[in-house]
């Protein structure tokens, strides 16, 4: 199993928890899969912002669609989603 550094919620300071802030507010838990960029607050922040883009965005998908897609492709990457 890989081994990525991840900054807590409780831990971050300055840009990152400013952008913990922005997405999930005070008190609240960020996705694995964000704070595996929380070494890198910027990138961590215009990754937010492309999913949020392609989950929520404008799309001839609806949005379960969008999640199924999701789904499907983590489930084939045995990654847990």
């Amino acid at each position: 199993m890989s081994y990525i550094k991840m900054i807590e919620e409780n831990k971050a300071e300055g840009k990152l928890k400013d952008v913990y802030e922005s997405i999930a507010g005070k008190g609240r838990k960020i996705a694995h899969i964000l704070k595996v960029q929380s070494l890198n607050p910027k990138s961590l922040e215009s990754h937010y912002q492309f999913y949020r883009s392609i989950m929520f965005g404008k799309s001839s998908l609806t949005r379960a669609q969008r999640e199924m897609i999701a789904t499907v492709v983590s489930v084939e990457n045995k990654c847990h989603y």
